[in-house]
């Protein structure tokens, strides 16, 4: 079962999760859920999520400037997320099988993962402008 949780604060070791509360959608979004972010657990975990919606995972070196600059960003902006996205954070230090998959190769990059498990689409950096502009629904 995937738990889903609501981005705030990100430390170090990203775990600190609690809710926050979206923006007044758009009437197209009204019908979505808030955007989410969750540690990445396993392929498994990402295709189910992308079964309910754009999934997009984010792979995050804690070592990088680049990617502390982004979860400073979630942090303070998250609810201009748009809703129905759920992004999941993934290590880029720990992840080199889901790294290989993807193709990845540094950190500060964004994969857009269908149903299947097969990736519609990647990009690197742009934080919250990309995540409101990149995600396919």
């Amino acid at each position: 079962m995937v738990t889903r949780r609501h981005l705030i604060a990100v430390g170090a070791g990203i775990g600190l999760f609690a809710p926050v509360f979206a923006l007044a959608p758009s009437v197209a979004q009204e019908t979505r859920a808030p955007a989410d972010a969750v540690l990445f657990e396993s392929l498994e975990q990402v295709t189910t999520l992308a079964e309910r919606g754009p999934a997009i995972l984010y792979f995050h070196a804690d070592w990088c400037p680049t990617c502390q600059a982004t979860m400073v960003s979630f942090q303070a902006r998250w609810p201009e997320v748009q809703p129905g996205l759920t992004v999941i954070i993934a290590d880029y230090d720990t992840e080199t099988e889901l790294k290989a998959r993807y193709g990845v190769t540094y950190q500060n990059t964004f994969v857009q993962v269908a149903a299947d498990g097969s990736r519609i689409q990647s990009w690197n950096g742009g934080g919250i402008e990309a995540l409101n502009s990149r995600p396919i629904f």
